[in-house]
């Protein structure tokens, strides 16, 4: 098995693992308006983390990507703007 795909394998079941124990912590908890704030929020934070190392490329592909990556996301919800992101820097990174 190659080294990329358990890396992709291996984040998958990270990414599984702690949405299962976020659920199975909070189930039976009422989480305060603030806290129901910030949960909702988490995942869009996490996105940031692993776009925001492309604000200082000078590949042309990935800046353009970006962009359309943020303005994406001010319209949908995460998952589209995921599949729109990894989508649309597959393309320009090919073109460029």
């Amino acid at each position: 098995m190659s080294l990329t795909l358990m890396t992709i394998l291996f984040m998958a079941i990270t990414t599984w693992l702690t949405r299962i124990t976020g659920y199975l912590l909070l189930r039976d908890r009422v989480l305060s308006p603030r806290l129901s704030a910030v949960m909702e929020i988490a995942p869009g934070c996490v996105l940031i983390t692993v776009i925001a190392p492309h604000f200082v490329t000078a590949e042309l592909a990935d800046i353009m990507a970006l962009l359309i990556s943020l303005l994406a996301a001010i319209r949908f919800s995460l998952f589209p703007v995921v599949i729109i992101s990894v989508v649309t820097t597959a393309i320009l990174r090919y073109l460029f």
